[in-house]
Protein backbone atom coordinates (compact mmCIF):
# COMPACT_ATOMS: atom_id res chain seq x y z
CA UNK A 1 0.00 0.00 0.00
CA UNK A 2 1.48 3.39 -0.78
CA UNK A 3 1.37 6.27 1.38
CA UNK A 4 0.35 9.89 -0.24
CA UNK A 5 2.42 12.69 0.45
CA UNK A 6 -0.38 14.11 2.47
CA UNK A 7 -0.74 11.35 4.72
CA UNK A 8 2.89 11.28 5.27
CA UNK A 9 2.57 14.95 6.07
CA UNK A 10 -0.22 14.28 8.79
CA UNK A 11 1.43 11.26 10.05
CA UNK A 12 5.08 13.48 10.60
CA UNK A 13 3.03 16.41 12.29
CA UNK A 14 0.89 13.79 14.34
CA UNK A 15 4.34 12.41 15.74
CA UNK A 16 6.08 15.75 16.07
CA UNK A 17 2.69 16.76 18.12
CA UNK A 18 3.32 13.87 20.17
CA UNK A 19 6.38 14.39 20.67
CA UNK A 20 6.79 17.87 21.81
CA UNK A 21 3.73 17.05 24.39
CA UNK A 22 6.16 14.35 25.77
CA UNK A 23 8.49 16.29 26.04
CA UNK A 24 6.68 19.03 28.08
CA UNK A 25 5.14 16.56 30.14
CA UNK A 26 7.89 14.53 30.89
CA UNK A 27 11.12 17.60 31.45
CA UNK A 28 9.16 21.24 31.81
CA UNK A 29 5.56 21.06 33.56
CA UNK A 30 5.70 22.12 36.60
CA UNK A 31 4.50 19.59 39.08
CA UNK A 32 1.88 20.87 41.78
CA UNK A 33 2.51 18.99 45.36
CA UNK A 34 2.17 20.37 49.13
CA UNK A 35 5.10 19.88 50.93
CA UNK A 36 5.24 19.39 55.06
CA UNK A 37 9.25 21.01 55.78
CA UNK A 38 11.02 20.30 59.32
CA UNK A 39 14.58 22.62 58.89
CA UNK A 40 15.26 21.91 62.73
CA UNK A 41 17.19 19.38 64.35
CA UNK A 42 13.87 18.09 65.90
CA UNK A 43 11.79 14.97 64.88
CA UNK A 44 7.53 15.24 64.68
CA UNK A 45 4.83 12.99 64.42
CA UNK A 46 1.41 14.62 62.45
CA UNK A 47 -1.61 14.00 61.22
CA UNK A 48 -3.01 15.70 57.83
CA UNK A 49 -7.23 15.60 58.01
CA UNK A 50 -6.95 12.47 60.62
CA UNK A 51 -5.66 10.75 58.13
CA UNK A 52 -2.59 8.42 58.81
CA UNK A 53 0.03 9.29 60.93
CA UNK A 54 3.42 10.74 59.66
CA UNK A 55 7.00 11.48 60.91
CA UNK A 56 9.19 13.88 59.54
CA UNK A 57 12.49 14.01 61.10
CA UNK A 58 15.29 16.70 61.25
CA UNK A 59 16.01 18.62 58.01
CA UNK A 60 13.38 16.40 56.26
CA UNK A 61 10.35 17.21 54.15
CA UNK A 62 7.89 15.16 53.26
CA UNK A 63 5.01 15.61 50.33
CA UNK A 64 1.41 15.23 51.44
CA UNK A 65 -1.67 14.94 50.15
CA UNK A 66 -4.21 18.52 50.67
CA UNK A 67 -7.65 19.41 49.65
CA UNK A 68 -8.24 22.58 48.70
CA UNK A 69 -10.83 24.97 51.49
CA UNK A 70 -9.79 24.11 54.89
CA UNK A 71 -7.80 21.38 56.05
CA UNK A 72 -6.46 20.17 59.77
CA UNK A 73 -3.42 19.45 61.18
CA UNK A 74 -2.15 17.41 64.38
CA UNK A 75 1.60 17.83 65.26
CA UNK A 76 2.81 15.95 67.63
CA UNK A 77 6.91 15.54 69.39
CA UNK A 78 8.75 13.15 69.42
CA UNK A 79 7.57 11.43 72.40
CA UNK A 80 4.17 12.14 70.74
CA UNK A 81 2.32 14.54 73.03
CA UNK A 82 0.26 16.71 70.41
CA UNK A 83 2.04 20.45 70.65
CA UNK A 84 -1.02 21.58 68.56
CA UNK A 85 -4.16 21.01 66.56
CA UNK A 86 -4.75 23.89 64.13
CA UNK A 87 -6.48 24.33 60.25
CA UNK A 88 -5.19 26.35 57.26
CA UNK A 89 -7.31 26.61 54.31
CA UNK A 90 -5.49 26.00 51.05
CA UNK A 91 -6.38 27.99 47.75
CA UNK A 92 -3.70 27.34 44.86
CA UNK A 93 -2.34 24.05 43.64
CA UNK A 94 1.20 23.78 45.89
CA UNK A 95 1.84 25.29 49.49
CA UNK A 96 4.27 24.74 52.12
CA UNK A 97 3.38 23.66 55.96
CA UNK A 98 5.75 24.59 58.80
CA UNK A 99 5.08 22.87 61.68
CA UNK A 100 8.27 24.24 63.71
CA UNK A 101 7.07 27.72 62.93
CA UNK A 102 10.52 28.41 61.76
CA UNK A 103 11.72 31.55 59.71
CA UNK A 104 11.04 31.26 56.11
CA UNK A 105 11.64 34.02 53.19
CA UNK A 106 10.22 34.20 49.95
CA UNK A 107 12.02 36.07 47.63
CA UNK A 108 11.16 37.46 43.93
CA UNK A 109 13.30 37.52 41.26
CA UNK A 110 13.08 39.24 37.79
CA UNK A 111 12.94 37.91 34.08
CA UNK A 112 12.99 39.72 30.54
CA UNK A 113 15.13 41.20 27.73
CA UNK A 114 16.97 44.48 28.50
CA UNK A 115 16.40 44.47 32.32
CA UNK A 116 18.12 46.18 34.66
CA UNK A 117 17.59 44.55 37.30
CA UNK A 118 19.67 46.30 39.79
CA UNK A 119 17.41 49.73 39.65
CA UNK A 120 14.25 47.25 40.20
CA UNK A 121 15.84 45.75 43.50
CA UNK A 122 17.38 48.65 45.41
CA UNK A 123 14.11 50.71 44.34
CA UNK A 124 12.63 48.16 46.74
CA UNK A 125 12.65 48.10 50.75
CA UNK A 126 15.08 46.12 52.61
CA UNK A 127 14.31 43.60 54.88
CA UNK A 128 16.31 43.31 58.22
CA UNK A 129 17.64 39.25 58.85
CA UNK A 130 19.56 39.69 62.11
CA UNK A 131 20.60 43.01 62.37
CA UNK A 132 21.79 43.20 58.57
CA UNK A 133 20.04 44.64 55.49
CA UNK A 134 19.22 42.83 52.79
CA UNK A 135 17.84 44.15 49.10
CA UNK A 136 14.58 43.24 47.37
CA UNK A 137 12.32 43.11 50.20
CA UNK A 138 12.35 39.20 50.92
CA UNK A 139 8.92 38.31 52.82
CA UNK A 140 9.25 36.58 56.54
CA UNK A 141 7.12 33.82 56.86
CA UNK A 142 6.77 31.99 59.85
CA UNK A 143 3.03 30.79 60.55
CA UNK A 144 2.02 27.33 59.76
CA UNK A 145 0.93 27.43 56.13
CA UNK A 146 1.46 29.45 53.11
CA UNK A 147 0.44 28.97 49.28
CA UNK A 148 2.39 32.73 48.22
CA UNK A 149 5.12 31.36 46.12
CA UNK A 150 5.74 29.68 42.53
CA UNK A 151 8.70 27.95 43.22
CA UNK A 152 8.51 25.88 46.74
CA UNK A 153 11.57 24.88 49.27
CA UNK A 154 13.08 21.91 46.98
CA UNK A 155 12.94 23.92 43.40
CA UNK A 156 15.20 26.47 41.53
CA UNK A 157 14.58 29.33 39.88
CA UNK A 158 14.51 29.34 35.70
CA UNK A 159 17.58 29.45 34.66
CA UNK A 160 16.07 30.16 31.42
CA UNK A 161 13.79 33.15 30.44
CA UNK A 162 10.93 32.26 28.75
CA UNK A 163 9.49 35.46 27.71
CA UNK A 164 11.90 37.82 26.47
CA UNK A 165 8.98 40.53 25.25
CA UNK A 166 8.34 41.76 28.50
CA UNK A 167 9.45 41.74 31.98
CA UNK A 168 8.01 38.84 34.33
CA UNK A 169 9.00 37.83 37.80
CA UNK A 170 8.70 34.33 40.24
CA UNK A 171 8.61 34.16 43.50
CA UNK A 172 10.19 31.47 45.89
CA UNK A 173 9.94 30.39 48.96
CA UNK A 174 13.33 29.37 50.98
CA UNK A 175 14.60 27.96 54.29
CA UNK A 176 15.97 30.76 56.08
CA UNK A 177 20.31 28.99 56.11
CA UNK A 178 19.13 28.78 52.27
CA UNK A 179 18.04 32.34 51.66
CA UNK A 180 21.19 33.70 53.15
CA UNK A 181 23.37 31.41 51.42
CA UNK A 182 21.58 31.99 47.96
CA UNK A 183 21.66 36.55 48.52
CA UNK A 184 24.91 36.02 49.25
CA UNK A 185 25.75 34.09 45.93
CA UNK A 186 23.01 35.79 43.62
CA UNK A 187 22.95 39.57 45.12
CA UNK A 188 26.86 40.85 44.28
CA UNK A 189 26.68 44.69 44.70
Amino acid sequence: MKISPSTKGLIISLITVLLAFGIYFLFLAKKNYYLVDNPTENTYYFKVNNGEENIITAGQKVEVDLNKGKNMIKVFDDQKKMLYDSGFVVNKNRGLLNIAHQDYYINEQFYGYGLNKDSLITARKNTNIDGKLYVNSPLKFNKLYTDKFYYNIDEDYDQVIKNVQKIESRTKIFRKADFLKYYKEYYQF
